[in-house]
């Protein structure tokens, strides 16, 4: 699979971070929309899956063929950017600083959130025919998750709001180490396999992932979740978005760049 060292693709990921820094307005928003629309798809596909096969299983198994499909095309999540973007700033690139690291985060949540919106009402419509029958299966399964992920975290306080973050954090951990390790390798498949097992480890977990929820709670909402704007903005989406920027930057972005670019000098353990 054309194996590149650590040392290797960390210098791509900055290169990475940086190229995003410079790209347009009209760039950065059309393919965060693609992306956000992609992976609603996905999240759409997966949890088909596993309402008919009854086997959550099957659904994270499958689920990773959206970000795969995004990621190839080379289409920009916000987790993602969360991630990348920040080392060019550590890594002194020129032009990159805290305004056009905003810029960049705000255009690719504007086009996430308008992708996954267009599907969700795309979605609502194929599966009522128009509003005009129930959404059957799915529509319930999917109002249940709604309800549970911000009225049930909702009952808990406190403890509610932080174990979202918490599960926002473990979600982009592993959606980092998928865009991190589609870097370890110069062909397709490698990529492919790379990126497969840490997606579908957050989606078969419950972890939560910001851009999945733009799709999700939406959708669900439209097909009669019990549950307001404010509390999914409050119980849900405010915290995974920052559970998914801790997640990726603390756990993967800094432990690799200051162990394989701003290393420490070596031991002298011969004195």
């Amino acid at each position: 699979m054309s194996y590149l060292e650590p040392t290797e693709f960390v210098k791509k990921m900055v290169d990475s971070g940086e190229s995003k820094i410079y790209m347009s307005t009209k760039d950065t928003f059309i393919r965060a929309y693609m992306a956000g629309a992609v992976l609603a798809l996905a999240a759409m596909f997966a949890i088909t899956v596993a309402v008919k096969t009854g086997s959550p299983l099957i659904g994270a198994l499958l689920f990773p063929v959206g970000f795969i499909m995004l990621y190839l095309m080379k289409f920009d999540l916000l987790t993602g950017v969360f991630t990348l973007v920040p080392l060019a700033l550590l890594d002194k690139r020129p032009g990159a600083n805290m305004t056009q690291l905003l810029r960049n985060w705000g255009w690719v949540f504007l086009g996430n959130l308008g992708g996954a919106l267009t599907v969700a009402f795309i979605m609502s419509f194929v599966l009522t025919y128009g509003y005009n029958v129930d959404g059957g299966a799915l529509a319930a399964k999917v109002s249940s998750i709604g309800e549970s992920r911000t009225l049930g975290y909702k009952e808990h306080g406190l403890a509610g709001w932080m174990t979202i973050f918490l599960r926002g954090m473990l979600c982009n951990w592993m959606v980092s180490m998928g865009v991190v390790g589609a870097m370890i390798s110069t062909s397709a498949s490698g990529k492919i396999m790379a990126m497969w097992m840490p997606i579908m480890l957050f989606f078969f977990m419950g972890f939560e992932h910001s851009i999945v929820n733009m799709f999700l709670f939406p959708f669900s909402m439209i097909m009669g979740g019990g549950f307001t704007v404010s509390e999914y903005i409050i119980w849900n989406e405010l915290p995974t978005a920052l559970g998914n920027l801790v997640g990726g930057l603390v756990f993967v972005a800094l432990p690799l760049y200051y162990t394989h670019v701003k290393t420490s000098p070596e031991r002298n353990i011969l004195k």
